[in-house]
């Protein structure tokens, strides 16, 4: 099973932009943010999509085309950023329903939804707690390593 990048990807977007715009520039690229995310274009975009519906970027089309925040870096969180890329539950229950005349098959969903609970609530808190300036601060306080 493999890791989702979603969050990770589209905090990375909303840093990059942020540090762009505080460097003079107006909007970005999908191209831009991509070659620093080390993905393709599409990609980005589409995410991009998602985060404005949220209503945490806007687009620019035609001359001078791009991406700007529409926020603030400090007023976005983490928990924005999530709630826009990631709509559905964080864990899944089973896709068919178990069998119910064994004991495990019976107990199991109802166990695991308390639990599952639990982890998304303190999971929601923490993300509520870190803006998007937090992040960009600790990127930029990170050491570089050599390439």
């Amino acid at each position: 099973m493999s890791a989702n990048s979603r969050l990770t990807i589209a905090a990375h977007a909303l840093a990059w932009i942020g540090l762009y715009q505080r460097q003079g520039h107006e909007v970005a690229t999908s191209e831009q943010i991509a070659a620093s995310a080390n993905t393709n274009p599409v990609v980005i975009r589409r995410m991009l999509g998602e985060l404005r519906r949220a209503g945490l970027v806007e687009s620019r089309r035609g001359a001078g085309a791009g991406w700007s925040l529409a926020r603030e870096l400090g007023s976005i969180t983490l928990l924005d950023v999530y709630e826009a890329v990631e709509p559905g539950p964080l864990f899944a229950m089973h896709r068919t329903t178990p069998d119910q005349g064994c004991v495990v098959g019976h107990g199991i969903q109802p166990a695991m939804r308390g639990i599952y609970q639990d982890i998304e609530e303190t999971l929601r808190h923490e993300l509520a707690r870190v803006t998007l300036e937090n992040v960009l601060r600790d990127v930029l306080a990170a050491p570089r390593q050599p390439l």
